[in-house]
């Protein structure tokens, strides 16, 4: 008996231990990512800077975020883990502690466009389910995966209405020095996760393990060439593409919207909020869906009710009712598209280089954030109000609903699913 719980014991400890570490360090991260909104018309109030200007700020973050993880992911996989989530926390605490003095755009790009992201994307999803994924068995993965994304959107929930708290009650710099010291904090998290006892050793490569990587590393650029020529995988950008205009669209300009409809800053912080609640759900909801459904047609449905949703918004009552039921809806949208997603690259070339196909499809998602946030600005600037963004959103939502159908996709193997051990 003795002998049993011994065993128990050991099978547990090395999957729960670093998932949830991990889920820590990208909880803090996404809490960065996704309260950025919060600190616009603060910090355009209290400086010289146009909405346009400061937006544009944010949008080069966007991209640059996309730009980075390849690179963060490589040095991981180099020189080991810690010097890159080291490295991230650091650049991360910097840009938000310069954000500060930045009274003018270039600083200010420099700032949220270039160290801010740049932190990001070091303990970003894919470096840590890099971290992870090579230390447990293939049927752990896609648990571990769920449960660290988790964790990026509890980041959401927690850290939205912290940081507009303290803007509330002292300013924007408060909020800016809170999030710093927060990046700093997650390395104590990165230095557990990276220890040898929590993720296990690394295997020694023997000659041919070697010679099987040098082969690989040859054969990646003729995948890159394949990809490039396959009809689906350039149709999922398509829609990844507009998935990244409207994460980026609402997460930097949700907070001006709330404004102009007349209500506090505290409502958009609790929808804010309620979207990372909400996509736990969402997500695991549509990774389950995936085991019976073409993957296609799921992202097809949830770019299709992101249509719905925006339209019927328009239409209604701004009340603070509205934005919560919307906030709601939104976030059972919000990142449900990336398992789907990463479930057909799969499908489309195996696994070997999923994380440089993911990644690539990942990178047009923040092209398309870069003119979300972009857009949101200049109609903030030039029209007063975000409108005709909003009628822009429904549209791109609508034709990544269609693209997505005519993706090439093999049906769900549901051999032995009716079968109970």
């Amino acid at each position: 008996m003795n002998n049993t719980h011994k065993t128990t014991a050991i099978a547990v400890s090395p999957f729960w231990v670093p998932v949830i570490l991990a889920a820590i360090i990208l909880m803090i991260n996404m809490g960065f990512r996704q309260t950025v909104g919060l600190f616009l018309h603060p910090i355009v109030h209290a400086t010289a800077m146009s909405v346009v200007e400061l937006s544009m700020a944010i949008a080069i973050g966007q991209l640059m975020w996309g730009v980075f993880q390849p690179f963060f992911g490589a040095w991981a996989d180099k020189k080991g883990p810690f010097p890159a989530l080291l490295t991230g926390a650091i650049l991360l605490a910097c840009g938000q502690l310069g954000t500060i003095w930045a009274s003018s755009f270039l600083p200010m790009a420099a700032m949220q466009g270039i160290l801010s992201p740049a932190g990001a994307a070091a303990g970003s999803f894919s470096v840590l389910i890099g971290i992870v994924a090579g230390r447990l068995t293939t049927e752990n993965r896609s648990v571990a995966s769920g449960l660290i994304n988790a964790g990026g959107s509890m980041g959401q929930f927690v850290f939205a209405p912290l940081v507009q708290a303290l803007i509330s009650l002292r300013n924007y710099s408060a909020g800016l020095v809170f999030l710093a010291i927060s990046a700093l904090l997650s390395i104590i998290p990165a230095w557990f996760l990276c220890r040898k006892k929590v993720i296990g050793s690394a295997h020694h490569a023997s000659p041919v393990d070697i010679e099987a990587k040098t082969q690989s590393a040859l054969k990646l650029r003729q995948q890159l060439y394949v990809a490039a020529r396959n009809p689906s995988y350039l149709l999922l950008h398509a829609g990844f593409f507009t998935c990244g205009f409207h994460v980026a669209f609402l997460t930097t300009h949700l907070p001006g919207e709330v404004g102009l409809c007349g209500h506090a800053a505290s409502v958009s912080a609790t929808s804010l909020s309620i979207i990372g609640l909400c996509n736990i759900a969402g997500s695991i909801f549509a990774g389950y869906l995936g085991k019976y459904f073409k993957m296609k047609y799921i992202l097809a449905a949830l770019y299709a009710f992101r249509s719905l949703m925006i339209a019927v918004y328009l239409i209604s009552p701004k009340t603070e009712t509205t934005f919560y039921i919307f906030a709601v809806a939104t976030g059972l949208t919000w990142l449900a598209t990336v398992p789907p997603t990463a479930g057909i690259v799969g499908k489309l070339f195996g696994t070997q280089y999923l994380a440089t196909l993911f990644g690539l499809a990942f990178l047009t998602h923040q092209v398309g954030g870069f003119l979300g946030a972009w857009f949101g600005g200049l109609a903030m600037q030039y029209s007063g109000n975000l409108q005709w963004v909003w009628y822009l959103d429904i549209a791109l939502a609508f034709f990544a609903a269609l693209v997505n159908l005519p993706i090439q996709e093999e049906k769900p193997n549901r051999v032995n699913m009716q079968k109970s051990p």
